[in-house]
């Protein structure tokens, strides 16, 4: 088991640096057009790894992949917007009480309750630590709490969609479809003299790897024997590490507040997954 944990942790600390690598694309790409290129190397990848075919499907397998480009485009619209106005460990502090919150509401568990109440505690001390928020620290909260709601999103319509389509086959089109969403806007936001630098067209190819293809390949990998919960948990740890990614890669410092809040976060995260995994399965009928 330590070895699959460990490629969740790889995954983690992957996505989360290629997140902030991101951060070196705002100017020339602005953020749309950085959603944009991660999404459009992510579907060219994933689309020649996998090879889905849209022959035969029926209406409610359109919808599935509908489902899962919205919320996948939401949640990484807000998210990249977000991480242009707060830094890279609140964004994905306030991103991942998302998916605890989705835990809590279907978990049968009182007990849950209280740890999303722990975690909403450390969401209000990282609003609070920050004394007077300017404007743009305050909305940059607001869009981390829409890619919390556009995480949890993903996460229904990725199981919706699993049970319909073979392997990555619904990531890949909704990847593709997130690409062409964005493309309008993307035109309009990208600095066409800038992007043409191949050092902006390598590090586009690098974040569109680092922030979807690698991870998720990684994490396919290591859920074929990993159980649910501990892959949760592990996944649990994600704001510290994007914490220490943000500190490393873009000399982010956070104050002592920002790590308390960040701690009751996390801690809030574990607990909730393993209240739910200590939860017996309903009986029968």
């Amino acid at each position: 088991m330590a070895w699959p944990a460990l490629l969740v942790v790889i995954a983690a600390a992957v996505q989360e640096v290629g997140a902030a690598f991101a951060v070196g694309l705002f100017a020339p790409l602005g953020v749309t057009g950085t959603v944009f290129a991660r999404f459009a190397v992510a579907a060219v990848v994933l689309c020649v790894a996998v090879r889905p075919t849209v022959r035969g499907l029926t209406r409610h397998a359109y919808r599935s992949v509908a489902a899962l480009s919205v919320s996948l485009t939401t949640m990484n619209l807000c998210f990249y917007e977000a991480l242009s106005r707060i830094p890279l460990g609140v964004a994905v502090t306030v991103e991942i009480c998302g998916p605890l919150i989705l835990s809590v509401m279907l978990s049968r568990r009182r007990s849950g309750w209280a740890w999303a109440a722990l975690a909403f505690a450390g969401v209000a001390l990282l609003g609070l630590g920050r004394g007077h928020l300017p404007a743009w620290d305050a909305l940059g909260l607001v869009l981390a709490a829409g890619a919390a709601i556009g995480w949890a999103g993903y996460i229904l319509a990725t199981a919706h969609a699993g049970r319909i389509f073979p392997s990555l086959d619904a990531l890949a089109l909704a990847s593709a479809i997130g690409a062409a969403l964005t493309a309008p806007a993307a035109a309009m936001s990208i600095d066409t003299r800038a992007a043409a630098s191949w050092t902006v067209v390598g590090l586009a190819i690098l974040v569109g790897l680092m922030c979807s293809v690698i991870p998720y390949s990684l994490e396919l990998t290591s859920l074929r024997t990993l159980p649910p919960h501990v892959f949760a948990i592990v996944t649990s740890l994600s704001p510290a590490i994007a914490a220490l990614a943000g500190w490393v890669v873009l000399s982010q410092r956070l104050g002592p507040t920002d790590y308390v809040a960040i701690g009751l976060v996390v801690t809030a995260s574990i607990g909730a997954v393993r209240s739910q995994a200590a939860t017996p399965p309903a009986p029968p009928g």
